[in-house]
């Protein structure tokens, strides 16, 4: 059997509901689900829609179970998708195309299900700018260009996307170390796209590729619940890896220079030029 162009990895934890309602249809991909231990059917559920399930004994959180997909992943290209997101697997050729003449990270487009744009791109994680994204006023003002979208026809460059969608080549990712498992939930897709650039790999948004993400954010909810601890969490992690986000309002961080330059400009046609000291591949932080 040939091998597959692509594996989808998809992360379930009581996703039975949601995976019937996004993931029917014909896959012409490799998809690798990793159930976090739910206690519904998911794991049966993925299976009957096509689905490779990978069954973990406990809860491992979003980034180890990624990773567990991963080391498996027979495809050239690899795409981390969430169970509330639609895969139209026509998508995928321009996708590739695009890894293939810039290499790094890409996302789709994402869409509500009324149609209207996600801002699944985002500039740098200031932790004023996250505020302003709460809409906690004038910092919402201050930071109007962390929240990107890409238009038809568009191809943005991002400091980082939404961990509901993010496309690679398999080797690419893989030599990256993949995601950071000290991450269980939250943040771990900001340390993604930042460490891409840190390693010479650019982080882009395509606009021609658009899916709908049926997206319900746990912690959009003014009740305190386990999952606004579990963003705490990430969030007291992520700042003590990147402190220079932490304070202050927008400014090119030293560590960030090319990311800097590129963020929120259009990917050139052409392969864009390495870093300065960059190799051909990632480099070692």
């Amino acid at each position: 059997m040939a091998e597959p162009v692509w594996t989808v990895v998809t992360v379930t934890y009581n996703s039975a509901e949601t995976l019937r309602r996004c993931w029917s249809g014909g896959k012409p991909y490799e998809w690798l689900v990793v159930d976090n231990a739910s206690a519904d059917d998911s794991a049966a559920v993925a299976e009957e829609l096509g689905a490779r399930v990978i069954r973990l004994p406990e809860n491992v959180g979003f980034s180890r179970a990624n990773n567990v997909a991963l080391r498996q992943a027979a495809g050239r290209y690899v795409l981390f998708a969430n169970p509330d997101l639609e895969v139209r697997p026509a998508g995928l050729d321009a996708l590739a195309r695009h890894l293939d003449t810039h290499g790094g990270l890409v996302a789709p487009q994402l869409l509500g299900t009324d149609g209207t744009p996600q801002a699944n791109g985002r500039g740098f994680p200031y932790a004023t700018a996250k505020l302003g994204n709460r809409r906690v006023w004038p910092l919402s003002r201050l930071h109007a260009s962390y929240r990107m979208v890409a238009g038809p026809g568009e191809v943005v460059h991002v400091a980082w996307l939404m961990g509901a969608a993010v496309a690679g080549r398999t080797a690419d990712v893989t030599a990256l170390g993949g995601w950071n498992e000290r991450f269980f939930l939250y943040y771990e897709d900001h340390e993604l796209g930042l460490r891409a650039w840190r390693h010479g790999l650019p982080v882009a948004l395509l606009g021609d590729v658009r899916w709908t993400h049926h997206w319900a954010r746990a912690t959009n909810s003014l009740r305190w619940s386990r999952a606004h601890t579990l963003e705490l969490r990430g969030a007291r992690t992520f700042f003590g890896m990147f402190p220079e986000f932490l304070v202050g309002l927008p400014r090119p961080a030293r560590r960030h220079r090319r990311a800097a330059r590129l963020v929120g400009s259009p990917v050139r046609s052409t392969v864009a030029d390495p870093p300065e000291g960059a190799g051909p591949g990632p480099r070692g932080r």
